[in-house]
């Protein structure tokens, strides 16, 4: 290859890294995250109405309450009554109890894979995401890492998210959430690398489950811009989240 050639060539290659490196953020949703491919399959509870569910799980504390030596003659008998008129309504919309309590374990199964299958189309991108950052131990390694959760409250006042609604954000140094629900807009690599996790969160020890982890290089700060209005932490939240953050957390473990 003659000299010209090699020139041109390593240009080429120089405007390519170069092109890959500054590519420009895409900018993601959390609906985004889940793999669609995963998303679809046969769920039997998903087909009732509210009303039919609440009568499945009247059938099911119905029968509970009949198999325990519980109650009075006449209150066994009206809740015998009472579950025969609730399976015979169900059965008359075609519902087989059942065969829907059978189902029970093969749907959860079913959500679970759902839920932590993150979307292939984002892995090794970089991404820009909205959310709520959420303190957290240090890696053992000394990195220092976030959650970042799509809505306020997530994983101390409400339950954690599925594992594909939930970040692990591999910090820079500049920046750390001094409070759980920090909201933040997160610019970085993000990757499906699960992880499991458990430490303090305000109150109690929270399984931290997450499907994808972020390296950050861009953080902001919301909760200043007026951008997250309504997302404001108790003080006393803040104080017991700030503790928690300063003893590291609680044992964190994988």
């Amino acid at each position: 290859m003659t000299f010209r050639l090699q020139f041109i060539t390593w240009t080429l290659l120089a405007l390519w890294g170069v092109t890959a490196v500054n590519a420009s953020p895409v900018s993601v949703g959390w609906p985004d995250l889940p793999d669609p491919a995963m998303q679809e399959f046969d769920d039997p509870y998903r087909d009732l109405s509210p009303e039919q569910f609440d009568d499945v799980l009247f059938v099911v504390r119905l029968r509970g309450r009949l198999q325990q030596d519980v109650g009075t003659e006449e209150e066994r008998q009206t809740w015998q009554e009472l579950l025969l008129e609730t399976e015979d309504a169900l059965t008359s919309d075609d519902i087989d109890v059942d065969w829907l309590l059978e189902q029970v374990p093969v749907v959860t199964e079913r959500r679970e894979r759902a839920g932590a299958a993150g979307n292939p189309q984002f892995d090794g991108q970089t991404v820009t995401l909205s959310g709520f950052a959420i303190p957290a131990p240090p890696e053992a390694d000394g990195q220092e890492v976030a959650y970042l959760v799509p809505q306020f409250g997530m994983c101390s006042h409400m339950p954690p998210p599925p594992p594909n609604q939930m970040i692990r954000v591999q910090l820079d140094g500049t920046w750390t959430p001094d409070y759980a629900h920090v909201p933040v807009r997160v610019t970085g690599t993000l990757s499906i690398d699960p992880s499991d996790r458990e430490f303090v969160v305000v109150d109690g020890l929270v399984p931290m489950r997450a499907t994808f982890k972020l390296d950050v290089t861009e953080i902001e700060d919301l909760s200043e811009a007026g951008d997250a209005p309504g997302a404001q932490l108790s003080l006393t939240d803040r104080i017991r989240a700030a503790a928690h953050k300063k003893t590291g957390g609680g044992k964190a473990t994988e």
